[in-house]
């Protein structure tokens, strides 16, 4: 029978190279998780992070969870936020940079780095609603597994869920709105 993940944890204190039993167990799951949530030029040097970090962290792992994959993700959703904020700070000063050398109306660089910015505050506005959801969604992580990976009580994951898939619904709604009129206009011009 294989050791439990806190037993290979408990083990790697005394001898380090006992925690490779933990990245061949979860990596290709963590590494599936960044490949959907960062660029994948990001992904592979994230999953290095969240090993690095759970090695030094090792000794402060809660030796009552069975399982190290809600830690992991706990790791991994914390490094993904400091991934897309640093990522939006160079997406905002693309778009100042853009819009400084923006000379006319119809410049693309322009455009496309304002509807890049657009997107970025959409998804980055309720940064702990998205990433709640995410694990839930994509992950399959339980109520219990996503509070223990963001450690927050199981209320709050549920209170969390709810919010964003409000916040998706309405966000599509308003999207599908616009769009709509967009495509009207268009019709309409295209007639004359």
């Amino acid at each position: 029978m294989e050791p439990s993940d806190a037993n290979v944890i408990a083990a790697s204190i005394d001898e380090p190279a006992a925690l490779g039993a933990i990245f061949d167990r979860h990596a290709s799951t963590i590494l599936r998780y960044f490949a959907r949530r960062v660029e994948p030029a990001a992904a592979e040097g994230l999953l290095g992070e969240v090993f690095r970090i759970a090695f030094e962290q090792r000794a402060a792992f809660d030796q009552c969870r069975s399982s190290a994959r809600p830690w992991l993700y706990g790791i991994a959703a914390n490094l993904v936020g400091r991934h897309r904020r640093s990522e939006q700070r160079r997406l905002h000063a693309m778009a100042r940079l853009a819009a400084r050398q923006r000379t006319d109306q119809n410049d693309a660089v322009g455009e496309l780095a304002a509807r890049s910015i657009d997107a970025v505050a959409a998804w980055s506005r309720p940064a702990v609603e998205r990433e709640t959801l995410l694990l839930f969604a994509w992950e399959n992580l339980s109520y219990d597994d996503i509070a223990d990976a963001l450690e927050v009580p199981v209320g709050t994951v549920r209170s969390r869920i709810n919010r964003a898939r409000s916040r998706l619904r309405e966000h599509h709604s308003i999207e599908h709105n616009q769009l709509s009129t967009t495509d009207l206009t268009e019709a309409a011009s295209d007639d004359r």
